[in-house]
């Protein structure tokens, strides 16, 4: 059953994403959304900040747009755990009433998202690329990739409350900081205990001893399966370090094990927005090219001149990878 009433549902809220008690960047591209969002249907964007020691952070959030930051702080917050911010957020929610709430498709988020959704009773639009809104319905436009990434599904919710979607990070851009900005930050009583919680954190053991985060890299060269063999593609590594980025790659090399999986692009791997994306023999599938939609500069090389990729490229070569890896190579030193 739908909701009758929504008068009761304002403002879009933002869930901010924090690891450790530092806010994730996609926070800030979230509330860079919530605002176009807030400014259509005449509302406010909220934030909860949820922390051992994050308040000092409220006040950075201000300066990218939030009009109220609800800051939660508790021990039992500091490392994020399933039922313990369900919990918080949720008992939260049955007071405060979300128009649309977004959260970061992030590993924290895509856990959280759907437990939220079934605690709360409606759906949740899961991984979205594009956010519009209708003003005349007052309805959030949801779109993300759907069957395998072939095509783009567009959803909207005029049946449920709050309107509620995840959405990938490096989407969206961060929206200018306005130090001068105005805003509330309100300190909420935290009804959490240990007895809530039923998973403990012993330690944290990171995925790969690789030192980069490939979402926060300025450069990224990548390689597809053009590159015909491991060698060729490891020689993507000394063109990265000469330009001072990073290697990336598409699904099938690292499921040949040429790369891990933290430095794979795509719908199924990171979404990245570089100020340059060098690709190296990737045909440009959708797949790959929703990962890399948000990049200010592609270049493309491949040795068929009618690839997918060229027509998303800034500028394109037709040619041999190694040839023209060779060649940068041999230009740089």
């Amino acid at each position: 059953m739908g909701i009758a009433n929504f008068e009761e549902y304002k403002d879009v809220f933002v869930v901010a994403d924090t690891i450790d008690d530092v806010v994730h960047p996609v926070t800030i591209e979230l509330i860079g959304q919530a605002r176009h969002i807030a400014k259509e249907l005449g509302q406010l964007v909220q934030v909860m900040l949820l922390g051992e020691n994050v308040q000092e952070q409220a006040q950075e959030l201000v300066a990218y747009g939030a009009d109220i930051v609800h800051v939660f702080e508790s021990p039992l917050l500091k490392h994020y755990s399933t039922d313990g911010y369900t919990k918080v957020l949720t008992d939260f929610f049955k007071d405060h009433k979300p128009n649309v709430l977004l959260i970061g498709a992030t590993n924290n988020g895509r856990d959280l998202a759907p437990r939220i959704s079934g605690r709360m009773q409606n759906g949740v639009v899961a991984d979205c690329t594009i956010l519009t809104v209708d003003t005349e319905e007052e309805l959030v436009e949801w779109t993300r990739p759907a069957l395998g990434g072939n095509i783009l599904a567009e959803i909207i919710s005029p049946n449920h409350r709050p309107q509620m979607g995840s959405v990938r990070p490096n989407v969206f851009k961060k929206p200018a900081r306005n130090d001068a900005a105005w805003g509330r930050i309100q300190i909420e009583p935290v009804n959490l205990s240990a007895a809530d919680i039923r998973t403990k954190r012993i330690d944290f053991i990171p995925f790969s001893s690789v030192s980069y985060n490939i979402q926060e890299a300025d450069i990224i060269v990548a390689g597809g399966r053009g590159m015909g063999s491991k060698e060729n593609f490891d020689k993507l590594y000394e063109l990265a370090d000469a330009i001072g980025g990073v290697v990336g790659a598409t699904r099938p090399l690292v499921e040949k094990g040429w790369i891990e999986l933290p430095y794979q692009i795509g719908q199924t791997g990171k979404t990245v927005s570089p100020k340059l994306y060098i690709a190296f023999g990737i045909s440009g599938a959708i797949q790959h090219v929703s990962g890399i939609s948000g990049s200010d500069t592609i270049v493309a090389i491949n040795n068929d001149p009618t690839a997918e990729i060229f027509q998303h490229a800034n500028y394109g070569i037709v040619g041999d990878c190694m040839d023209v890896l060779n060649d940068m190579l041999g230009y740089l030193k």
